[in-house]
């Protein structure tokens, strides 16, 4: 990924909250400003997958420079629509849980297809995921992806198959499995 789209990351996630400002900038072969933005993430760690130290680093990781392909576009506008402005934790929360589904046996074997089944997905619009404006909660939605369909991170919902907001309460006799951000997640 080049600096650029790397720094609009990095100053959307602070600015959104996700990580705190960093103390000390350092140059010639140790972290810079945006390294440690990147590492100082308020969510909850979790295990370090693929080698690297942070699910913000991660993020930052992938290249937003490489084609989409049918599947991760939608999963992209999955995340987009659901959850940005949530913690990256929410965001990857929730692809997991379309992940879940494509192997669960209950739901369709596709990303595009669970997230366009009807029903499922209030921002679907005849059949379809709505196109989506080039910004920066899109880059990091297309990042989180990439880094959930690569199973790069480790959910903190593992296991979920179904998520809604807070604000809203179904009535569901589901496995509770985490709350991150305004959602809440079950199995």
């Amino acid at each position: 990924m080049s600096f650029l789209p790397r720094l609009a990351l990095a100053a959307l996630a602070l600015a959104l909250g996700m990580v705190a400002a960093p103390a000390i900038a350092q140059v010639d072969g140790t972290p810079t400003a945006l390294d440690a933005i990147m590492r100082t993430v308020s969510d909850d760690e979790q295990p370090v997958r693929a080698g690297y130290a942070s699910l913000a680093d991660a993020v930052v990781a992938q290249s937003l420079d490489d084609p989409l392909d049918g599947e991760t576009s939608c999963m992209a506008g999955a995340i987009y629509f659901e959850s940005k402005g949530e913690p990256l934790t929410g965001q990857l929360a929730v692809a997991d849980v379309i992940l879940n589904r494509t192997r669960s046996g209950r739901f369709p074997r596709t990303i595009c297809a669970v997230v366009t089944q009807p029903g499922q997905f209030s921002f679907v619009r005849d059949g379809r995921v709505p196109d989506i404006a080039d910004c920066a909660y899109y880059r990091t939605a297309v990042a989180v992806a990439r880094v959930a369909m690569a199973d790069a991170w480790q959910s903190p919902a593992a296991g979920a198959l179904f998520f809604h907001a807070r604000r809203v309460s179904p009535g569901w006799h589901r496995e509770h499995i985490a709350t991150i951000g305004n959602q809440v997640f079950y199995r």
